[in-house]
Parts: C-alpha cells; sequence; structure tokens
C-alpha cells in the first residue's frame, strides 16, 4: 500500500501562486508516475500533469506555461508550482501515483487540497 497526503491548497486571489505537495509513503517502490489531477464541482475529473519516473512531463493545455510539476526521489515527494492562477483553476486538486509491481498495476489517490482562487 502507498499512502499519499496532500498539502499547500488554500485561497488565494488571481494572478497568485500556490505549491502544492504531496508526499508517499508505505510501499514506494515500482512508482513508474506520478500526476496531479483535479475536480471542480459539477465537472469530471482531469488530469493537470503528470511526470514519469524518468522526469518526462506532460501538462493539461489549459495549465501550460503556468503550471511546473517536479519531483523529489529522495524524499518521495511531488510538487505542483502553480502560478498565475485563474478563477478556473479552482478545484479539489488530488495527487495520484501509478505502481507497476510486474503483472500487478496499482493506482493510488491523495485525499485531495482545495484551491480556490477569488478575490
Amino acid at each position: 500500500q502507498v499512502q499519499l497526503v496532500e498539502s499547500g491548497g488554500g485561497l488565494v486571489q488571481p494572478g497568485g501562486s500556490l505549491r502544492l505537495s504531496c508526499a508517499a509513503s508505505g510501499s514506494i517502490f515500482g512508482i513508474i508516475s506520478r500526476a496531479w489531477y483535479r475536480q471542480a464541482p459539477g465537472k469530471q475529473r482531469e488530469l493537470v500533469a503528470t511526470i514519469t519516473g524518468g522526469g518526462r512531463t506532460n501538462y493539461a493545455d489549459s495549465v501550460k506555461g503556468r503550471f511546473t510539476i517536479s519531483r523529489d526521489n529522495a524524499k518521495n515527494t511531488v510538487t505542483l508550482q502553480m502560478n498565475s492562477l485563474k478563477p478556473e483553476d479552482t478545484a479539489v486538486y488530488y495527487c495520484y501515483v501509478r505502481q507497476d509491481i510486474g503483472p500487478i498495476k496499482n493506482d493510488y489517490w491523495g485525499q485531495g487540497t482545495q484551491v480556490t482562487v477569488s478575490s
């Protein structure tokens, strides 16, 4: 089992910045990718950004140039730096990891952290 704990959400004005962190613990071997998703009220959960074990990143078009995903393997953390925030970025943000142990594939989610962008 892998446990994920997010931190760093909150209320910020449009144009501001927030930094989300996700710490992984437990059986953390075999993690092949990490990601951030978000879910706004009344909408489906959507992918925000991913980072592979090799460091390759991918972003949703809506956040390209504003958000940066990074990881610290030594600390088992993944971070989402969010700049130039917009009201439409308001959502609950979830940390996600994909674990690959031979034939066994596991998906783990954090509990979510609220990000509200409002003046």
